[in-house]
């Protein structure tokens, strides 16, 4: 007897990286064991050269396969060179250094991952050649006329909770076709991965629906909100007290660490961060409570309650989370270790 693993990796793509699997047959004495490496054609996924093209992947998350069932599984890999280094597009590798020096302040993340649908070259609930009606009733809302794909969204929760991953809610998004689905909270590395192996599942799944989801940051240009990946963020000192909650936000926005997080928040973010639509722009750095026109929002429960998280709004939906936690971390951690806030 045997069973199926796909194993699932991140490309060289550029500038945004996209999701690539192949399906491993393996024998069921192997069910419970370690995970093998296996190996792949580079030079097909943007990280090698055609005269030097192997590449390994190296499993490091695995759980229930949900659209295949039984016994087969989903194993997320890293990309390693033939040494077995790092590949130079495996970020995970430097988040999980990063995790490790931090791991005593507890960080844990949240992230909320907005998509949108289209068919035929339309984002869903499109007429075609035209425009749908303003946005303002889509977000939330219920109903033929203003919700398109719900069908997607629920197949594709049903199989994240049956992959077991930390997925925690979704919700229909501002404009029609658009959605998210939360992640979190969890650490550092388990909301990456796990966001990873959701948005993978989301691609899939949406294939039997015959819809595509994409994470453009602006799939529509003019008046409508873009997608983002609102990422929460705390750690054991900001979930117990208020001033490390304003340390976090004040050394985000120290010296040039606005514009090297912006930086890797992913490509195209200065067409979403304009200072419309809920955003701040992309240059400029602010935090507020209750404030989605800010950088970094403080929720007003945290300020009331003081204590809690922070909500940084710019990552864009396209964004590596393995980066964005990476950098939150190692910035928001750092400064609380030195201001003895541990």
């Amino acid at each position: 007897m045997t069973f199926k693993a796909e194993y699932i990796w991140i490309d060289g793509t550029q500038p945004t990286a996209k999701l690539r699997s192949k399906t491993k047959i393996l024998a069921d004495d192997a069910k419970g064991a370690e995970l093998a490496i296996w190996g792949f054609d580079g030079s097909s996924t943007n990280q090698a050269e055609g005269h030097s093209s192997d590449r390994v992947l190296k499993p490091v998350f695995s759980c229930p396969d949900p659209i295949r069932g039984g016994d087969d599984i989903l194993v997320l890999c890293e990309v390693l060179n033939i040494d077995m280094t790092p590949h130079e597009s495996n970020t995970r590798a430097a988040l999980t250094e990063v995790a490790e020096k931090f791991a005593a302040q507890e960080p844990i993340f949240g992230i909320e991952q907005e998509y949108t649908f289209f068919k035929d070259g339309y984002p869903l609930g499109f007429p075609k050649g035209g425009f749908p009606a303003p946005q303002g009733g889509y977000y939330c809302g219920v109903g033929a006329d203003e919700i398109f794909g719900r069908d997607v969204v629920e197949a594709h929760l049903e199989n994240c909770l049956k992959a077991g991953l930390a997925i925690s809610g979704i919700n229909a998004e501002v404009m029609p076709g658009q959605w998210e689905f939360q992640v979190g909270p969890v650490s550092p590395l388990e909301v990456s991965d796990h966001l990873w192996v959701a948005r993978w599942l989301l691609y899939r799944t949406a294939e039997d629906f015959g819809v595509s989801a994409t994470l453009d940051p602006k799939p529509v240009k003019g008046d409508w909100n873009g997608a983002g990946a609102h990422t929460n963020f705390s750690t054991k000192a900001m979930r117990e007290g208020y001033d490390a909650i304003i340390t976090a936000c004040e050394s985000l926005g120290e010296g040039s660490k606005p514009l090297d997080h912006v930086k890797n928040y992913g490509a195209g973010i200065d067409d979403r961060l304009t200072g419309l639509h809920e955003t701040a722009p992309w240059n400029e750095y602010s935090y507020g409570v209750s404030n989605r026109g800010a950088s970094v929002r403080i929720p007003w429960q945290v300020e009331k309650d003081g204590k809690g998280y922070i909500e940084d709004r710019r990552p864009n939906a396209n964004v590596d989370p393995y980066l964005v936690t990476r950098l939150i971390v190692d910035t928001c951690c750092s400064a609380l270790e030195k201001a003895g806030q541990v």
